[in-house]
């Protein structure tokens, strides 16, 4: 299991407001049963499997083209822990463990 974080950026919208080419990139990964996932303001963490969550990466990315926009440029960062299972709410609970010590 992996963690990944997406950003998705339209390019040459008629406005700075992206959110409703993100929204259909969003509704892509809805539907998914076997991704776990987060939305923040500044992209989506997921939890899965690699190939699941590259093949859902890739039905967002391609979900936000239309008629206005006609370039995408989509970051990916992969967590990728073989020594023991990574999740995302783990990361934080490590986190906050040693905060309070």
């Amino acid at each position: 299991m992996i963690i990944a974080e997406v950003s998705i950026i339209p390019l040459g919208t008629k406005t700075p407001s992206v959110s409703k080419h993100l929204a259909r990139a969003f509704r892509a990964l809805q539907g998914e049963q076997n991704i776990k996932y987060e939305l923040t303001s500044m992209g989506t963490i997921m939890e899965g499997d690699l190939g699941e969550i590259l093949r859902v990466v890739r039905n967002m990315h391609e979900s936000t083209f239309d008629g206005e926009v006609m370039r995408v440029v989509t970051t990916i960062k992969i967590d990728d822990r073989r020594d023991k299972t990574l999740g995302m709410r783990g990361k934080i609970e490590s986190l906050l463990k040693k905060l309070e010590h």
